[in-house]
């Protein structure tokens, strides 16, 4: 059955976001048409604010309405520790854990000359002129352990170490919990080589 022209224009911007195929699309589509106007129009109106006023913040790229993110303007943040991470999620997701007391650089991504993503797109002039000003002593590399982020890991790397910094890698391997059984043969790999005495 064909769509009318808005109700398809609706359901392919609803597929534009990660993880909404077709099918989920459509039901999105259908539910917001059908039961949830009134959600809706906060929905619309939600983004459209976020749209006018959420902005990248002007040192270390992460999500903020303001010129610097609450990170980059907190005082109780340690300043000589850097954490390099793909997207305003890991982000998110690191300060969950409680376990990080540094700042951020947020790449927007990660290294993928096939889709044209270079140095220039992920910001590392910024970040070469963070790593400049002298504060900075250690980089921690908190890319994907895919192979676009292992590459994106060894490029930052480099930048650390030829300005004398450290440069380190997030650890990888068996999760907390997990069973070894059930562990794929890459990440079970990677915990093996990145062992640690004990």
């Amino acid at each position: 059955m064909k769509h009318s022209p808005r109700l398809t224009q609706l359901i392919d911007a609803l597929r534009a976001l990660p993880g909404i195929g077709p099918k989920s699309a459509q039901r999105m589509a259908f539910h917001l048409l059908q039961d949830g106007r009134s959600a809706a129009h906060v929905l619309s109106q939600a983004l459209d604010a976020a749209l006018a006023s959420v902005q990248r913040c002007q040192r270390c790229r992460m999500l903020t309405e303001e010129e610097l993110c609450s990170i980059c303007s907190s005082q109780q943040r340690e300043p000589a520790l850097l954490c390099a991470v793909e997207s305003p999620a890991d982000v998110v997701a690191i300060e969950q854990s409680g376990s990080y007391r540094g700042r951020y650089f947020v790449l927007m991504g990660h290294l993928s000359p096939l889709d044209g993503v270079g140095p220039e797109q992920l910001g590392v002039r910024e970040l070469e002129a963070i790593l400049d000003e002298g504060g900075v002593r250690e980089l921690i590399l908190a890319t994907n352990p895919t192979v676009e982020g292992e590459a994106t890991a060894h490029f930052l790397a480099d930048l650390a170490v030829r300005r004398g910094l450290i440069a380190s890698r997030i650890a990888h391997g068996v999760p907390i919990g997990g069973e070894i059984e059930y562990v794929d043969g890459g990440t079970l790999a990677r915990a093996l080589v990145g062992r640690q005495t004990v």
